[in-house]
């Protein structure tokens, strides 16, 4: 069949489509700077001198060797140890991608298996699969599972969750027509009455994040008890560092678990790639999306590891399909099981209760400083929200900061407009209390400073 090129008019019914007026339109988000630019391209150059232009054109990023970053959000810095490095890149695991032919994948579905038997005890769930893309889709497909189990059409959202995973599980639920609602968290949490006034017998599913965006702790059994008073699910997102000092989703009566593992022995890298774990009570097992790799034994009596309860449809017929997941992020569920085995149980609640540690002095410190005022009054993970002195603009402190060699935190507005003047601070372990005392500095002297010149202009 010929290629035929899209008329203007299959141009403009995508785009009325996807809702947006023109091409223009479109790519507004790119700065004008960047438009038409055109990539100096060096000639040939020999390694040596490939090598020094990559690393002068990589030193032009702000990295974690040379910044400290006090940035979260849903991407975390933690340390990796180095056995995690060296495994993961053995060539039996990098080359391996789609193991089809369980006779010669050994290794590869057993690394699944080890990764999905670890989700599950972090979770306390019954059965995990492969993985998925990311937290986002994760979370999603939870909800689609949600749907086509309880055979209802509506799910009814915490507002609390990350902003960019509620948009992509609207961007899944439109073509079911599913009804989307959303529950205020006014104090940081969703509100559990708040919430019972939305869940009714047509509600598939509740989907709560804890810690959530803000970094503070749901009171995950109240919503539980909603949810499964009318019958729906509790679908609970996760941060799994968390999980080794606070009560898995399994505890608290949630029928799926999802949650980005990257976290998890993966680097930031700039943004990704990302890797989304999804766990369930056994009744959901074959319900599952993606692959899901089983332990079984040959004729002979000797244990092996296959590929099991996957539809076929998931690869050849889309429409008919539960899911059209067909993959899973392998090299990166790699990472999570090898960094997962090399801290052990004592080690994950020893990483865990750093990160709540370090997190609550940075608090603390914060707090000190004049004007400088807690968002919320909740108990919280390792990610505080913070209100900024009056004056004072989240993106002119990050551009002081940054300065001084510190990568501050998120400004809330671009998400939640109605939080103007907020930040979200996020503190790991990778955190010393040097670097928290330099951050806390750097934001005493902008004060200080502001204040300073605020008075003098009759401000204040």
């Amino acid at each position: 069949m010929d290629y035929v090129p899209h008329t203007d008019k299959d141009k403009q019914e995508m785009l009325r489509e996807i809702g947006v007026p023109s091409t223009e339109a479109l790519f507004k988000a790119v700065p004008k700077e960047l438009i038409g630019v055109s990539p100096k391209i060096p000639k040939a150059l020999s390694e040596i001198e490939l090598l020094d232009l990559l690393r002068k054109l990589s030193n032009r990023n702000y990295n974690l060797s040379q910044y400290s970053s006090f940035l979260g959000a849903g991407a975390y810095e933690h340390f990796i140890p180095s056995v995690v490095e060296h495994l993961a890149s053995r060539g039996e695991f990098v080359t391996c991608y789609t193991p089809y032919q369980a006779e010669a994948s050994q290794g590869t579905l057993q690394a699944i298996y080890e990764f999905q038997t670890l989700i599950c005890e972090l979770t306390a769930m019954d059965a995990a699969n492969a993985s998925l893309y990311d937290g986002a889709s994760a979370l999603a497909e939870a909800a689609l599972l949600a749907i086509r189990h309880t055979e209802r059409n509506k799910v009814v959202v915490s507002r609390a969750i990350h902003p960019e995973y509620r948009e992509v599980l609207k961007t899944y639920l439109r073509p079911l027509g599913a009804v989307i609602l959303e529950a205020e968290a006014p104090q940081g949490i969703t509100d559990p009455k708040g919430l019972k006034a939305l869940v009714d017998g047509d509600t598939a599913a509740v989907l709560i994040q804890n810690p959530n965006f803000f970094g503070c702790l749901e009171e995950v059994d109240a919503l539980g008890d909603v949810s499964h008073e009318k019958g729906a699910f509790l679908i609970a997102c996760v941060n799994p560092i968390s999980l080794g000092v606070l009560k898995p989703p399994g505890e608290y009566g949630a029928e799926i678990a999802v949650g980005e593992a990257q976290p998890l022995g993966n680097h930031l890298s700039y943004g990704g790639p990302h890797v989304g774990f999804f766990a369930v009570k056994k009744e959901l097992v074959r319900k599952m999306p993606g692959r899901l790799v089983g332990a079984t034994t040959d004729l002979e009596g000797r244990r092996g590891f296959v590929l099991t309860l996957q539809a076929r449809e998931q690869h050849i017929r889309r429409h008919r399909a539960t899911s059209n997941i067909c993959t899973n992020q392998n090299l990166c569920a790699l990472r999570a099981c090898i960094y997962l085995c090399a801290l052990g149980r004592e080690g994950i609640k020893e990483l865990a209760e750093l990160n709540l540690q370090k997190s609550h002095y940075a608090a603390e410190k914060v707090f000190s400083i004049q004007g400088f005022q807690p968002l919320f009054q909740k108990p919280f993970f390792n990610e505080f929200a913070v209100r900024l002195p009056k004056g004072i603009e989240a993106e002119f402190l990050n551009g002081q900061v940054l300065q001084k060699g510190i990568i501050g935190g998120l400004p809330l507005r671009g998400f939640y407009p109605e939080l103007e003047g907020a930040m979200l601070f996020c503190v790991t372990e990778t955190k010393t209390r040097a670097d928290i005392d330099s951050l806390v500095n750097v934001l005493k002297e902008v004060t200080e400073g502001h204040l300073a010149e605020a008075k003098l202009s009759g401000w204040v």
